[in-house]
Order: structure tokens, then sequence, then C-alpha cells
């Protein structure tokens, strides 16, 4: 599995086509695949998701908010847990269960708190707000080896832009899937991200 920091949001996908959306995204190149649990039926398809390619790709859950939820996700196989806020007590859990976490954070005081609590990296959401001058800001303060994601206003087209502020990972959302996006037009725009983030390196 690649060490390709990218997180291809799932918000909206249906269980019965969650297998065939996450097996173009596998093959053009994501090795981590995130559902929000604000998705239809979302611990059914990252479930399908993880039994056809939990050995290619990190699978989970976004939208995470409680530890029950954590632990629902946990029982699927999934490893890697995404939050839109700094909750310390998911963080912990999280980490307790083997699995990554990812909490979303917008200012130097919740990226502080997530990293104490056990937090892999941090999910600047929504990024768009702060801009590459609020993350350069940010990032200044951070331990070095922070791994910092930005999601929110993020696609194949300003990549190179958060990866000069400071960025570490992209979450794509909207601008690679969203409900009624065609295999065909997803075929088309994934390898479009790949192959924008492989140019940064």
């Amino acid at each position: 599995m690649s060490d390709r920091e990218l997180i291809a949001i799932l918000r909206g996908v249906q269980p019965t086509e969650a297998v065939d959306v996450a097996k173009v995204l596998v093959e053009a190149g994501f090795t981590k695949i995130e559902v929000p649990l604000n998705s239809p039926d979302p611990v059914r398809s990252i479930g399908l998701i993880v039994d056809a390619f939990g050995d290619k790709a990190l699978i989970g859950a976004g939208t995470v908010l409680t530890t029950e939820q954590v632990e629902s996700i946990a029982a699927t196989g999934a490893k890697l847990i995404v939050s839109p806020n700094a909750n310390p007590a998911v963080i912990a859990r999280t980490r307790e269960l083997g699995m990554q976490s990812y909490p979303g954070v917008l200012t130097p005081t919740e990226c502080f708190s997530a990293l104490e609590a056990g937090a892999n990296g941090l999910k600047l959401f929504p990024a768009d707000v702060l801009g590459a001058s609020g993350v350069k800001a940010i990032r200044a303060v951070l331990p070095a080896e922070t791994q910092l994601f930005a999601v929110g206003g993020v696609g194949a087209d300003n990549l190179k832009a958060w990866r000069s502020a400071g960025i570490l990972g992209f979450g794509i959302g909207s601008s690679l899937y969203k409900p009624g996006v065609s295999l065909e037009d997803l075929s088309q725009r994934a390898p479009d991200v790949v192959n924008a983030y492989d140019a940064l390196n």
C-alpha cells in the first residue's frame, strides 16, 4: 500500500454502488477512502468496501462524532476515522482500537488539543476559509512532523498551492465524487487528482 496522502470522500454513496466506486478509486491509485456517516447506510458501505479492498487501501468513516460510532466502524474492520471536530474521547477511542484518527481542526488551540489526544494527523476544515496564508501561519507553530490535511475547496487544480502552504495530504470530496456522478466521470476525475498529487513529489 503506497503512502500517497489522498483521502477520497464518498459523501452520499449508496451501498449498492460503494464497491464499484471504490474499485475505480483504488485502480486510479487512491489508498485512503472515507464514507461519511451522514451517507445512506454508511456502515454497510464501509463494510463492503473493506471486504473488497481492505488489503489495498485504508478504509474508514467520516463525520464521526461519538465513541459509539468509532466502535461500530471498528467492527467492520475499517482502520480510518475522520471527524469534522476534535473530540478527545473520539480520538482516544480510535487509537485504543488500533485505528488512525484524523480530527477536524481550524485553530492552533484545536490543533494542539487534537495532537495531545493522540491524533495521527489533522484535517484542516474548511481549509478554503483559512486559505494559504492561514495554513502557513498555523503550520509555523506546529511540530514539524505534524501531518496536515486540507479538506474543503480542494481539487486537482489547486494541490500545488496547498502544498506550498505546508499541507501534506488532501481530502477530496465533491470535486471527485458526489451522488449522481457516473463511474465513467469518476474514472476520469480520479486519475487527474492522483496525477496532480504525484506531480508534487
